[in-house]
């Protein structure tokens, strides 16, 4: 057998590894390519994240902001108000009872999409994708006005078709938290099917078969077959819509008025926002930004664990 030029094997028998470290040069060039993102990345995350964190520690008020008084130091003072509001405490349970009903309702409607587009021919698969494209594409303001004028009690279709009269869906507290749910769910579906799709087309089709000939329904497939394969697409939909729907405003905002009749609609972002601008309590209104940030993170740490101790690679 012919010996390939420019190898040769060493004396006795065995190939040689190097293992000698890398010099410093190739292991900089990874972080040099990852460099303009970072940059991009500090510039619109981190530098935001430490002003919120800066001004919470501060007075901040409009006669400070119009230079009429000094910025006064005053440590966790915007704290200790914001936990001895007991308004705050109401309106975060509130906000993680929303967010976790709208995260479930988006994951259920975005599987149970994604699983139907595996089973529908091209054309019928075409036409919902474009029309979940188009729910995503739509400005959450202009979703917000059209769910608004559907609903109306005067001139909206939906009280017509189910016999309700002139029933007001922003009136009551439960109902209003619903019909944005309603539209939360119609504009945040989309990811989530498009995402499920991809991973479930990923799947060998032995696999799915082979389910299918052991009798095992469609239910049973989702639960034993692509739930587990898909475990990290999930993961990622649902940390996403978590994200997306904790930090909600706009939709809060536009359709309730603002949180709604003497507030009962309230989320943090919203009561963030009326601290901040409409008391003008900027601190306090970053004090409260930060706890929604902690809490956030507290939430994702807390499913990142539970996916580890399931045995999941992260």
């Amino acid at each position: 057998m012919r010996r390939r030029r420019g190898w040769s094997r060493p004396r006795g028998g065995s190939r040689k590894f190097n293992t000698a470290p890398r010099p410093l040069a190739s292991r900089t060039v990874p972080w040099l390519y990852l460099a303009p993102a970072l940059v991009v990345l500090g510039g619109l995350l981190v530098y935001p994240i430490y002003q919120l964190g800066l001004i919470s520690v501060f007075r901040y008020t409009q006669a400070q902001v119009s230079g009429g008084e000094p910025t006064a130091f005053v440590g966790l003072d915007n704290y200790s108000d914001v936990f001895s509001d007991d308004q705050f405490w109401s309106v975060l349970l509130a906000t993680v009872g929303f967010a976790a009903a709208c995260v479930v309702s988006t994951l259920a409607v975005g599987c149970a999409l994604a699983v139907l587009l595996t089973r529908v021919r091209a054309v019928p698969r075409l036409a919902l994708m474009l029309a979940a494209l188009g729910a995503w594409a739509t400005p959450a303001v202009t979703g917000s006005t059209v769910w608004l004028f559907l609903f109306d009690p005067d001139f909206g279709p939906v009280d017509r078709v189910l016999g309700l009269g002139d029933h007001s869906w922003t009136y009551g507290r439960y109902s209003a938290f619903f019909l944005v749910l309603l539209e939360v769910v119609w504009c945040s579906f989309p990811f989530v099917m498009v995402t499920v799709y991809a991973g479930i087309r990923a799947v060998p089709s032995e696999v799915l078969e082979a389910a299918a000939l052991d009798g095992a329904s469609q239910w049973r497939i989702w639960r034993s077959v692509l739930a587990p394969m898909l475990r990290p697409i999930l993961m990622v939909v649902t940390i996403q819509s978590v994200i997306w729907d904790f930090k909600i405003f706009t939709q809060i905002y536009v359709m309730t008025g603002g949180g709604g009749i003497a507030g009962q609609n309230l989320v943090l972002n919203v009561y963030a926002y009326q601290q901040a601008f409409a008391s003008s309590q900027y601190g306090l209104g970053a004090a409260i930004g930060v706890v929604t940030l902690l809490v956030l993170l507290a939430v994702t740490l807390v499913y990142l664990r539970l996916l580890r101790r399931q045995g999941e690679e992260l």
